[in-house]
């Protein structure tokens, strides 16, 4: 064998042991991140626009791994999100994936529901399959239906029933935030969110009737 061949060799081996031992370390941190308690207050939510966004939505990843949260919001094909994930649509709605094994039912995600000011979040509900949003819809319920290609996360091709928002008024909703300070709003905005306070009344009144009647 020639000198040539020799380092040739050589060095494929160094590549071939870099690349096994770079891929068992990478697979003993995503275990660690996986068996990795989440801690989860009203500290762990803020402004919506710091967090990263994807088409419609926003996303995080509460243990630091948002590389492999990101990796499967642009999946085509759709796969299971990295404990630590954080998904929210609009800033008062959030959904968290759990340790593994937390809640089978829910995929181990977690929903809540958040009051917002400037001051910051405060976490007015909590749960897996009993949290309810402002227009009284079951946040496990809407998800459901993306259950196993999408992981639980609902887009309008991924089974779920459309909610009652469009992309207009959650668009103003996370350029309206009140933890990011000023707002940025864009044209038309002003006019979707008047549409939403006038839908979140009327579902009010409904809901009074209702429970007197």
């Amino acid at each position: 064998m020639t000198i040539r061949a020799t380092l040739f060799t050589t060095a494929t081996a160094s590549l071939m042991l870099l690349s096994i031992t770079s891929a068992a370390v990478l697979s003993q941190t995503v275990q660690a991140s996986e068996n990795t308690a989440v801690v989860i207050d009203q500290q762990s939510f803020s402004c919506i626009r710091d967090m990263t966004p994807v088409r419609h939505f926003y996303v995080d990843n509460l243990l630091g791994n948002l590389d492999g949260t990101l990796a499967v919001a642009n999946a085509p094909e759709g796969a299971k999100y990295p404990t630590g994930t954080v998904i929210q649509l609009v800033p008062t709605e959030v959904m968290v994936k759990r340790e593994p094994g937390t809640s089978p039912a829910t995929g181990d995600w977690e929903f809540f529901e958040l009051e917002v000011d400037e001051q910051g979040s405060t976490i007015a509900k909590r749960g897996f399959t009993d949290v309810n949003n402002r227009f009284g819809g079951n946040c496990f319920a809407c998800h459901l239906p993306a259950r196993d290609k999408w992981d639980f996360v609902c887009e309008s091709d991924h089974g779920c029933e459309p909610i009652p928002i469009d992309h207009s008024m959650t668009g103003a909703l996370q350029r309206s935030d009140p933890r990011c300070g000023e707002p940025a709003l864009e044209s038309g905005d002003s006019m979707a969110l008047f549409k939403l306070k006038a839908m979140v009344t009327i579902g009010a009144v409904m809901q009074w009737f209702k429970d007197i009647f």
